[in-house]
């Protein structure tokens, strides 16, 4: 545990080398990335966070939701965790707004980039629950109907490729700091709020090799997304969904490791 803007952050770290920090998203835990980790950690010293309000960490309630402060936060994070520098770093959905904004502040402190299904784009359209999420009172009244029951089916609809045992893992990371959290997060991130920030990443992935892995089948962030950071590299996977880190941990580890040990010119396929 370590203590970030006052927030008591939970942290997994394995395995011994060069750094990679993961940070997870919606509604998942550091506990997400654990399959990866353990297929990197012979090579790579592998530390995955539960952000504030997620998995083992404090609420997230006094938590200014802003681009500048989440760079900042991050910042502190690796402070916080001694990592050693350049620290590679891996995001997946609201990660990607916390760890990209970071990037962008402070590129001088990062080695690679890996990039899953996430956004950091000023014209992204908001996915159905992320506007419930988004309106007052009606986002409260979502977390109250979503049952266990309703939870599976519909992440069970939605991502087919998804085991049962792993969408109820996601469901007990479920808490009443989470859910405040969420609609916190969902509500001050307006993408307009990415103008500016989308090219100014881009400018530093000119020069920071990236590599974004996307499932093709996200029911929440259109594949067309994958194209939009500039990253040096971008590999579709055609029949995965929006947890690529859960439905094929091996490949998704194989992909990084090589890419953070191969020469930037040389692809990774």
């Amino acid at each position: 545990m370590i203590s970030v803007q006052g927030v008591a952050i939970n942290a997994i770290d394995r395995g011994s080398g060069p750094s990679v920090l993961f940070l997870h998203g919606n509604p998942d835990s550091a506990q997400v990335w654990e399959s990866v980790m353990a297929r990197m950690a012979s090579e790579f010293r592998c530390v995955a966070i539960d952000l504030p309000g997620f998995g083992g960490s404090g609420p997230g309630d006094r938590l200014e939701i802003s681009l500048e402060n989440l760079a900042q936060f991050t910042n502190q994070v690796v402070d916080g965790l001694n990592l050693p520098e350049p620290v590679n770093l891996v995001v997946h959905d609201i990660g990607g707004p916390f760890g990209l904004a970071w990037v962008t502040r402070f590129p001088q402190r990062v080695g690679r980039l890996g990039i899953l299904n996430t956004i950091f784009c000023s014209d992204y359209p908001w996915h159905t629950i992320a506007r419930v999420w988004r309106t007052p009172l009606l986002g409260e009244l979502s977390w109250s109907l979503f049952t266990q029951a309703a939870f599976v089916a519909v992440m069970q609809q939605q991502n087919p490729r998804l085991t049962k045992a792993q969408i109820m893992q996601t469901y007990r990371n479920i808490t009443p700091d989470m859910q405040r959290m969420v609609l916190r997060f969902y509500r001050a991130m307006d993408p307009a709020r990415f103008k500016g920030w989308e090219d100014e990443l881009e400018m530093v992935l000119q020069e920071k090799p990236a590599v974004v892995l996307w499932g093709d089948r996200d029911p929440y962030i259109p594949a067309r997304f994958a194209d939009r950071f500039g990253a040096q590299q971008v590999q579709h996977r055609p029949d995965n969904g929006h947890w690529l880190m859960l439905e094929d941990p091996s490949w998704v580890a194989e992909r990084l490791r090589r890419f953070f040990t191969e020469q930037a010119t040389e692809p990774v396929r």
